[in-house]
Order: structure tokens, then sequence, then C-alpha cells
């Protein structure tokens, strides 16, 4: 028995930490299985309905269950929930509102899977160990018997006509076609929920629940990753026309003509951030005084690098549901100091700390616990008002070109961070907001520096549903756990960050891996002495050349 309750959480923990990482792999480089398979589904019989079940038992079973309702092991650790197949309700379908899906809408699922979820892709195409189309209509198959609507003709979508199709010669994306989206946009009051940036801030309470009664956060559809059903214009499409079953979000196909909603897809499409690709983040030189606060218009010019986070699964508390995915970072330096602005979404503004509140590691050790892993609508409150929001930047305290980085997740104790870490409650009592803390792994906390040697100063500003916070600093201090920096050199750089509604706090948080800041290095004057050098050489010879040449043909 022991044994194998070993096992299951074993595979447990292969499972969730399989799902960050698949997050890390959606963020960096989402892709797409094609949308439709090249055959319809095989007829559905005992022996092709048992082969999915095989399937189905193997590869599903630890997110939907024995029975299919969701509850498998690993769901309590999943947000958002695995889908309860027994209901019958399926959210993303070209099938009228409340409508079952159509076979090729739940092959499309299987395939493409769904972004910022535990739901992979299957397609054996796009990744390794995947699903032959012949495999993933057997599993299909067997998902169909669990719940009886798919069994009755007077349900069937396409045998009723339940159908909803992307219009033909529809205009292309054009700036006139966006402005009237947003002029949509504005009037059907899409904002009241996804804000008028798209950022999901619309709403002032965090008290939505889908069908099933598990909590929703508004989606920022500025992130295309969000998007669960897809990102393109066709599939924001579909969903304006056919709803998400199970959610507050309507279907629109009676209150707007197809034409609106094509153009309020193409608006929201525009609204999409463009993620840069680049793991070198260079620093603006600036003349006169590093920019200090957010609106500083030096950042106007300095180059932006996203940097992608998922949920830290490293060390117990293990948390796999980040509300900080993505932060653009940008940096700005003179002769004295450096300055970074860091900028992220976050639908509400989280400044108050209840230390009292906060998660107990040894909750997820205690007899009768079996896992490290943070259940995330039931072992921490995710409520407003209850922790900070907060973010944090680290470096390597001695770091030399050549040498091993630390460890991602607060180095260890032969190789020590340098972390400036900015607080929302701080920063709104008017103090700085940041302090310098050096951390020598994860097994124990970070240590704020003697208040002598903070030497970080910091500004921030909360404003639709975005956080923006520059941090700066002397180039070089005279601690030896302050990373120093200097021109020339490329200084990893890694970021922490915590979602105060969404329970962050700790080692509940979301975290990037090492990227690296590049501070332009003066090109020396020997350079221009040797260009100048060589184009005299050149110059001369040449002149040389065509003299000698003169004389002989003289």
């Amino acid at each position: 028995m022991r044994g194998s309750l070993r096992n299951r959480m074993t595979l447990l923990k292969f499972v969730l930490a399989a799902g960050g990482l698949a997050l890390g792999v959606t963020l960096a480089s989402p892709v797409f299985a094609a949308d439709k398979p090249s055959k319809p589904m095989p007829e559905a019989t005992e022996e092709y309905v048992e082969k999915g079940r095989e399937i189905y038992t193997r590869r599903c079973v630890m997110c939907h269950g024995l029975l299919g309702d969701g509850n498998g092991p690993a769901a309590d650790y999943m947000d958002p929930r695995p889908r309860d197949f027994t209901l019958g309700t399926f959210k993303f379908r070209t099938t009228q509102s409340g409508e079952l899906p159509t076979d090729t809408d739940l092959f499309r699922t299987v395939s493409r899977g769904l972004q910022g979820t535990g739901m992979q892709s299957f397609d054996s195409d796009l990744i390794k160990n995947g699903l032959s189309e012949e495999k993933r209509w057997q599993v299909i198959a067997y998902i169909k018997t669990f719940a009886p609507e798919f069994d009755d003709d007077e349900l069937d979508p396409i045998k009723t006509n339940k159908l909803v199709s992307l219009p033909s010669n529809l205009p292309p994306f054009s700036d006139e076609l966006v402005a009237k989206g947003k002029e949509i946009f504005l009037k059907a009051k899409c904002w009241e929920c996804h804000g008028k940036q798209g950022r999901g801030n619309g709403q002032k309470a965090f008290d939505r629940k889908d069908d099933w009664g598990f909590p929703i956060r508004i989606r920022n559809v500025t992130l295309p990753w969000k998007i669960k059903g897809g990102s393109n214009v066709e599939d924001i499409y579909m969903r304006f026309s056919t709803g998400i079953n199970g959610t507050p979000m309507p279907s629109f196909a009676k209150a707007l003509s197809n034409e609106d909603r094509w153009a309020l897809a193409n608006f929201i499409k525009s609204l999409q951030h463009k993620v840069t690709s680049h793991l070198v983040l260079k620093a603006k030189k600036v003349v006169g005084d590093v920019p200090a606060k957010p609106d500083d218009e030096a950042w106007q010019t300095a180059e932006p690098m996203d940097m992608r986070l998922t949920g830290q699964v490293v060390a117990a508390p293990r948390w796999q549901n980040p509300g900080v995915e993505l932060v653009t970072v940008k940096a700005a330096f003179n002769d004295k100091e450096i300055s970074f602005l860091l900028e992220w979404d976050d639908p509400f503004k989280d400044a108050i700390h209840k230390q009292d509140k906060e998660f107990k590691t040894a909750d997820i050790s205690k007899v009768g616990a079996y896992n490290s892993y943070v259940a995330a609508n039931d072992m921490i409150p995710r409520a407003l008002e209850t922790f900070r929001d907060s973010v944090a930047l680290q470096f390597p305290s001695k770091f030399k070109p050549g040498t091993k980085k630390p460890h991602f997740l607060r180095g260890n104790s032969s190789n020590p961070v340098n972390l400036w870490v900015w607080k929302a409650d701080l920063a709104e009592k008017a103090k700085s907001g940041a302090e310098e803390a050096t951390a020598r792994g994860y097994r124990q906390p970070a240590r704020a520096q003697a208040k002598d040697q903070q030497q970080i100063t910091s500004k921030s500003e909360w404003k639709d549903g975005r956080w923006s916070v520059v941090m700066k600093r002397p180039l070089v201090t005279e601690d030896n756990n302050d990373i120093q920096f200097s021109a020339g050199k490329f200084i990893p750089m890694s970021i922490n960050a915590w979602d105060g509604s969404n329970g962050e706090h700790g080692k509940i948080m979301s975290l990037s891996t090492w990227h690296f800041v590049f501070l332009e290095a003066p090109t020396p004057m020997v350079i221009y002495v040797y260009a100048i050098l060589a184009f005299l050489v050149t110059g001369g010879l040449g002149f040389w050349l065509m003299k000698k040449a003169q004389v002989k043909t003289a």
C-alpha cells in the first residue's frame, strides 16, 4: 500500500512538473496543430472505444480522473481544473451557445491543447510521445462515453444544424477595421470585464465563479497564450460567436452582426503583446541622471526585453498557478548608477500583507499529507487585501565571465545571489519599497542587508491593471554581497514575482530562468586610430601603385 502510494505521488509530481514545463514552453514558442483531421472519426465500435479507454487510462486519468469527472489526483493542484466530461459542457466549440461540440472540435482541443492550462498538445507531429491521429480519435470516442448527451441524436449539433461557421469574404486586418472593433468593444461594454486595455482588470471584485463552482479570473487578452481557445483572429471570432459554455462569457451571435464580431476580433488581436525573443537586455547609456520614475522620457527609447515566468516547482511548497507570467524589463545607466524598469499586468493592486495568513510548509509534510504542491483553491487564500504584490531582480553576488551561474532559485551557500526586492505594501507606506538581500539557497530565507548597506531606491505606479516599478543603485558598491556592474560584460539576471490576490508569498511565486543584462562599453580610441592608419596606408599604397603604373605607361 505504502509503495503504491509513493509511486502514485511520484507520478503526480512528474505530471505537475511537466505541466509547469509545458507552460514555459507554451510561453516561449506557441505552436498549433492542424485544425482539421485528415478524415472523420471512425465508427465507435466496442473495440475502438476499448482502445481509447486504454489510452485514457495511461495519459488522461491523472488529471481527468477514472470517472472522467475532472477529479484526478493532480486536479486540486491545477487552475483551471481539468474538464469534467460527465456534464457534457465544453468551452471551445464551433457550435452555438449551450450546444455540444462536434467531433472535430474535440479533435482540435486534443491536438492543440489549451494554452495557459495543464492541457497539453497530443499531436505526435508537434510533441515527442504524442498520439497519432488514429489514437486521438480512439481516446475521443472513449471520452464521449462519459456524457450521455452524445448518444442523443436530438442533441447532435450537426444533425440539428447548430453549427457556427466563419463567413467568407471577410476583410483583412487593417487600421480601419481595428478602429471599428474598438468602437464595438466600448459600445458592447466588453471593458466592464476585460478592462479598457484588455488586461482583465474590469471587474472590481474577486468573486466570479464558473458553472463548476471554481473561481474565474477575467481573461487578459493582451497576452496571446492566455486566450486558451487560440489567439488567431478566427479563433477569437468563434469565441464571440459561440460563447464559452460554463462561464460568464456569452455568445454575441444575436447581439452583433458577423461583420461587427469580425471587427471586434481584429481589435482584440491588435491588443496582443508582441513578445520579444532575445535573452540579453541592452542597457541604454544616458547623459545626465538615470531615469528614476516609471514615466521618465528616457524609457521611451530604451530597448525592452520580455522575461517569461512560470510557477515555482523546484522546492516545497511548489506552485503550479502563477499570476505573473511575463515581465517587461528596460535598463539605463550612466557613469555612476544603473536603473531598471519592470512592468507587468496585474488586475488588482495588492498593497496589504497579513503575515498570519502565510502558508506553512509544514502543512504539506505533516502526517496524512503526501504532496509538496499547494492546492490552488484550498490551501491558500486567493483574495484581495491579504498578500502584497512584489517583484525581485536576482543577480549572482560574485560573477566572472565563464564561471558557473548560481542556481536560478536563490543560489546556494557557495554561490549566493544578490536580490533587489520591491514590495507594494512598503511602497504604499511612502517608503522606498525596495530592499537588498542576500540568498544562499532556497532552504533558508533570504537575509536583508544591513541598513547602511541598503543603496537601492525605487518608485512605482499601478495604473489600468499594470504595475511599473523602477529600481536604481550605484554601479559599484563596497559590499561583497552585491553584484558589481561594469561595461562590456554579460551579467546574469533573473526575476521572481508575487501576485498577492493570487495567494502568492514566500516560495509560492513565479520565476524566470537566467537572462543577461549588458552595459555597452564605449569604443576605445585606439580603434579609431587604427582605422585612420589603415585608411592612410591603403590610400598611400593605392597612390603609389597608380604612380608606378603611370611611369611604365610613359
